[in-house]
This record gives C-alpha cells, structure tokens and sequence, in this order.
C-alpha cells in the first residue's frame, strides 16, 4: 500500500473514532435543515425558509407530499413549499434532509467507476428504504416512518466513504479486502453525527453479518429483508449474512414478501421515483 494511502485511511479512520468526520460545504444546507428538523421547538415557517434555500430538495419535498404515499385517494395537489411541510410532518422531512445529505457527499465524484458505484448504492439504498417502509407495515409491524428513515442512512457510510476515496487514489483499492471492518467504524460514527436516533443506529449498526430471526420482528429484520428484496444490489464488499435453509424457504414462500419483490405498491413506486429524481 502507497504510504500516502496509508496516511489518508488512518487519518479517516482516526477522525471516525473521534466522529469528526468532515462534510462538504455543499451539504450545509441540508445539514442546517436537518438540525433545525431536530429541534423540538422548531416552526415550520422556519422550515419553509430553509427548504426555499435549497431548490432541488424544495422540489423533492412537494413532489413527495403529492405522492401516493402522503396523498391518498383523492387529497388536493399542493403547490407550495409551506403546504408540503405541513402535509409531511417532521419527521419525514427530516428523512428526506436526510437523504440529501447522502447524496450531495457523492455529487461531486469525479472517477467514473467511483460514481458508477455511487449511483448503484442510491439506486439499492432507495429500494430497501420503500421495501422497509411497506415490510413494517405488513410484516414486522414497527414504525413504517422509522423504517423509512432507517433504510435511507443504513449505507451513509459507504457513500462517505467513495466520496473520500475519489480524492485518494488507490483509497478504494485498497481497502477492498477490509471494506467491511472499515465501513462500521465509519458508520458508527456518522450516526453520531448526523443525530440519528439511537434506535435506528443500533438497528443499522447490527446489521453486518446478522441473519433474519423467524419470524421476523423489529427494525433489524425489517432492513435486512429490504436488502434481501431489494432488485438492485450494493455495489460494496458487504459482511457475509447466513441465509440458511429456513431463511430461504421464508423468502421464497411468504406471500407478502413475493408480493414485494414482483410488485411494490403504488406508494413504494413513487417514493422510489421522488428519490431517485
């Protein structure tokens, strides 16, 4: 390994144990909103204003709020900025301050096989968040938001991580054969930093190497069946998961999960094309 590479992946795994991991500046509205979203006492005119920063999430917002999954039957279109905060509620506005978040750390990848893999991981990370909001609510039965939520950061780390080796020659290479070890130290202290609620990184956290209990209950079985499901794989070297005999057999008879896999709702296929927009 160049001595270089070296001294840039101890220094990222050093700020990683010291969760002083450095973000873009093309972030930082997102990140404000995302704080601002946190805060108990925040209004949403404050919000309003935030969004209006930001074009293209303010965008994602009202379109999200007009999709099936926030629309249902009937509801009138809404056309403004105020209108769609109201209709999503915090916590799905966080989701999707959130997910900007994630996805301007990759926006400016040079590398063609860096970014090629960047959009994989968005495109695999935005099925198992719709897959595990509809699996919450027909088979684990937890917060289908939550599930939501935990489905768009459950891969934050791989995303910081092409972002980090675009500007480190060899970085990637390198770190092929120890992806995994390396991806949950910089995972776990992400979460700190982004102020994931301790439920969710713990969930996500536990995911390398873990298997689905049967039946399966809980947020962790919920993203690991998302992942399972999911019709466009992680690009990244990932911790073996154990997929035994009765796992197998859960997954390729249970109605509701190959209702999933041959057809997401209506819901899932908007929240899909809202995220990938």
């Amino acid at each position: 390994m160049h001595v270089n590479t070296l001294s840039s992946l101890a220094q990222l795994l050093a700020s990683a144990e010291t969760e002083s991991l450095a973000f873009p500046t093309s972030v930082n509205t997102a990140l404000l909103l995302q704080r601002e979203l946190a805060n108990p006492d925040c209004h949403s005119a404050d919000i309003s204003r935030l969004l209006l920063c930001e074009p293209t999430l303010s965008a994602r917002a009202v379109a999200l709020a007009n999709s099936a999954l926030f629309a249902p039957g009937h509801a009138p279109a809404v056309t403004s900025v105020r209108a769609a905060v109201e209709r999503l509620g915090h916590r799905n506005l966080y989701a999707l301050a959130t997910a900007a978040v994630i996805r301007q750390l990759n926006a400016g990848i040079k590398d063609p096989a860096l970014r090629a893999r960047a959009t994989q991981l968005w495109a695999h990370t935005v099925h198992v968040a719709a897959l595990a909001h509809e699996i919450a609510r027909a088979v684990t039965h937890t917060d289908a938001d939550t599930a939501l939520f935990a489905g768009i950061v459950h891969e934050v780390a791989g995303f910081y991580l092409l972002a980090q080796a675009d500007r480190t020659p060899d970085l990637y290479a390198q770190l092929e054969t120890q992806m995994a070890p390396a991806l949950e130290v910089i995972g776990r202290a992400l979460m700190q930093q982004l102020g994931v609620p301790q439920p969710v990184a713990d969930a996500v956290n536990a995911l390398p190497g873990s298997t689905v209990m049967l039946p399966p209950a809980g947020l962790r079985d919920t993203l690991l069946l998302a992942k399972a499901l999911a019709p466009v794989p992680s690009p990244l070297p990932q911790a073996s998961v154990t997929v035994g005999a009765p796992l197998r057999a859960y997954l390729d008879h249970d109605p509701v999960l190959q209702a999933l896999r041959a057809q997401p709702s209506a819901e899932a296929r908007e929240l899909i094309a809202v995220l990938l927009s």
